[in-house]
This record gives C-alpha cells, structure tokens and sequence, in this order.
C-alpha cells in the first residue's frame, strides 16, 4: 500500500472510532448527573434534569392543565439507562388525559420550562414541591 492509501485508511478508522464513542456517549435515554451544591440527579440522554412533585403519587399525577404547561412530562424512557441504574425501576403509566408519561419507582417525571441546556436544575425546590430525583434516595419517604 502506499503512503497516501495509508494514511486514508488511518483516517477512515480514526472517524469511525470518534462515531461509535459518540453513538455510545448518546446511546443513553437515562443517565446520573452532578453538581456542586445539588448533588447526584437524573437526566435525560441530552443531560436535561427530571423532576419529581411531592404531591404526585406512584401511577398517579396531581399535576395536569396550566400545571404541564410549567412542567412537562418525560416521555417513557427507551434504550439504555446508565451503568449504576436500575433499568427496571423505570417504567411508564398512562395519565388521565390518555397520555404516555415515564415512571421512576413508580413516580411520574418530568422537565422544568425554565430549564433551557443541559445541566440547568432551575426547577429544584420551586414552591418546596419540585426536585431533581437522586437515585440513591429515591423514592421519597
């Protein structure tokens, strides 16, 4: 081979490892954040947190209307969660309203409108009612 198809090839593979490292890095649905302050949480495969309201209950949502206008429902969770997660502590329940919201142990989750890139958590605390949801005490007692 010549140096010229050598280095082509050299090329080739190099991007097709960068690809599959970014396929993976995406591959998730679900993975576990940090931040100073905050502590562990949840985020979608884009790094958007998930929330939890205090007032909901396992397969059940209090928050409906002008209420998911400020917090969105997550969709059910597909693909693969983050190593240290347990896939089967996510699942989805059907609202009353007739649409399709992820669970976590049973709790519905969802975005916070004020959340705009990937690692803003503006929804924690938000009337003493909405929080980011660290796995490892989780669900809430």
């Amino acid at each position: 081979m010549s140096g010229r198809t050598l280095r082509l090839l050299a090329l080739c593979v190099a991007v097709c490892f960068m690809g599959a490292g970014l396929a993976l890095a995406e591959d998730f649905s679900v993975m576990v954040k940090e931040k100073d302050g905050l502590g562990k949480y949840l985020t979608d495969g884009k790094g958007m947190a998930m929330y939890y309201f205090t007032k909901d209950t396992p397969d059940m949502s209090a928050c409906a209307g002008e209420c998911l206008q400020k917090w969105p429902l997550v969709a059910p969770v597909s693909g693969h969660v983050q190593a240290g997660l347990d896939a089967k502590a996510f699942g989805s329940m059907k609202r009353a309203d007739g649409k399709e919201q992820a669970t976590y142990h049973g709790y519905p989750l969802y975005y916070f409108f004020k959340d705009a890139a990937p690692g803003d958590t503006n929804g924690q605390g938000v009337n003493s009612v909405w929080y980011v949801i660290d796995p490892a005490k989780f669900p809430p007692k």
